[in-house]
């Protein structure tokens, strides 16, 4: 944003020509309108102003220890970029379009600030090997972010599977009802993609906390440089082992990007469920009114526009990915202006992201379950039909195939009565299989069903209580 003339360091705005741009040596003629509006990037990097500020103050620390730098001078470039710091954060500093990017702002003002002294933090250090290690960091923050945000997520959902281990609903293939289950088993089903997900985020953070500053504009330097000191200061593991790639790949982006795709799919699965849940024709989920919409129109309308947004965003995260992909699919070695175009992706699927998990906790924490409902309909559609099946396999002793094709027939059998098929009486069933007895009912009840399933990640209630157990010890301690 562009300040008054009274604040602070606006008064030092200047037109950038040739001589006075960083590579003003080389130049007769300063950038035209049209190759500033397509080079410029100052409205979206300004985002890594923390960033480059903290890589900056390593760097220096860096050139003092190794006598590249005066103390006297790096302290003054420390004391330049702590005020920078304080401006920027304080919405005081004067954004200067005309200086490109982040980088030259920042050192811009420092100039600024002490002179020519501010030219010396650029020792051994390009522009290329800066926005890299800015871009790094960034993301690294981004990633802790997201996963204190998927955790809490991941606690609404377990706290609704501790209440709900016991209800019964409908578990659905092919959108048909298929067998009954737990609401509580579903939402832990959740729980373990969300939990891939933090995974896969962590590993990205692991392989992109390796630092690439040093490794200059491509080659290195000539400057006897610490860069495992530089490293070890921002927090990374180590330095970057190859110079050429430390500045030329963008896959830890791509990572970053790919791992907000995946989750983008589950928070889309998820609340596509929640958009049929809410319906009528449903009627398993009324989401509260703070995350409800009506319409302009029809006044019963009560819309699930939040969960309908989070489905639509998760297609922006996947178009980031591809945006990116595309972009660094033919570059050669090793940088490329093309290589600006990371990071708006990064950062939209870094805020699409925080505000999609955020409704999507929020929503469901509030949300009410029609659990009579969800239980009337586990019973629909003959879900017990497998239990049948697997009590003809049990007691009668029967191979399971033709076990099958009997309770089909018993199926076919309830349909053409309309009836479910705990409603046919017993020698209806004995028409069609005459070993079957009194005790087939008791296999029959969608509780009977539901606690049946015990072998281990089945949804009996008794699985669902330890599992939420575990997963709590899991995913939040």
């Amino acid at each position: 944003m562009t300040k008054k003339a009274s604040e602070p360091n606006s008064q030092y705005r200047k037109k950038v020509t040739a001589a006075s741009s960083i590579w003003g040596g080389r130049f007769d003629k300063g950038p035209s309108t049209l190759m500033k509006a397509i080079n410029n990037s100052i409205d979206f990097d300004k985002r890594l102003y923390l960033q480059d500020i903290i890589g900056s103050k390593a760097h220096a620390e860096m050139l003092v220890a190794q006598k590249i730098l005066s103390k006297s001078d790096g302290d003054k470039i420390q004391a330049g970029l702590n005020t920078i710091e304080k401006e920027i954060a304080r919405d005081r500093f004067d954004f200067n379009p005309d200086l490109e990017d982040i980088h030259m702002n920042i050192e811009n003002r420092l100039s600024q600030l002490i002179g020519e002294l501010a030219g010396r933090l650029h020792t051994a250090r390009s522009r290329n090997d800066q926005v890299a290690t800015d871009l790094r960091l960034w993301v690294r923050d981004a990633i802790d972010e997201i996963d204190v945000s998927l955790q809490a997520f991941q606690e609404v959902l377990i706290d609704i599977a501790d209440e709900h281990a016991t209800s019964v609903m409908p578990g659905f293939t092919h959108l048909q009802a298929a067998q009954p289950v737990t609401l509580g088993h579903h939402m832990l089903a959740y729980v373990e993609m969300f939990g891939r997900d933090r995974s896969r985020f962590q590993d990205c953070r692991k392989r992109l906390n390796e630092c690439p500053l040093g490794a200059g504009a491509l080659a290195g330097t000539s400057f006897d440089i610490d860069r495992k000191r530089t490293a070890i200061a921002l927090g990374f593991t180590k330095p970057m082992v190859n110079s050429l790639d430390a500045v030329s790949d963008r896959d830890f982006a791509l990572e970053f990007l790919s791992a907000g795709s995946l989750l983008g799919v589950h928070l889309s699965r998820i609340a596509e469920e929640v958009v049929l849940w809410s319906s009528p024709q449903f009627g398993y989920i009324k989401i509260s009114d703070q995350f409800s919409s009506g319409s302009s129109m029809m006044p019963q309308k009560r819309n699930p526009d939040a969960a309908e947004l989070v489905r639509g965003k998760s297609g922006r995260l996947i178009g980031s990915l591809h945006a990116l992909l595309i972009v660094l699919k033919g570059l050669p070695m090793t940088y490329g202006k093309d290589m600006q175009e990371d990071k708006q992706p990064v950062f939209d699927v870094a805020d699409t992201l925080g505000l999609c998990i955020s409704v999507m906790a929020g929503m469901l924490a509030e949300a009410e379950f029609n659990l009579e409902r969800m239980k009337f309909d586990s019973g629909r559609g003959f879900t017990t039909a497998t239990d049948l099946a697997d009590w003809l396999v049990r007691v009668v002793k029967l191979p399971f195939r033709k076990a099958h094709k009997i309770t089909g027939k018993l199926v076919k059998l309830a349909e053409s009565k309309g009836c479910d098929l705990a409603e046919l009486e017993l020698n209806q069933m004995q028409s069609i299989e005459g070993a079957i007895n009194q005790d087939v009912y008791n296999v029959l009840s969608v509780e009977n069903s539901v606690a049946s399933r015990t072998s281990e990640g089945g949804t009996s209630p008794t699985n669902v209580a330890k599992a939420a157990k575990a997963a709590r010890k899991r995913f939040l301690m």
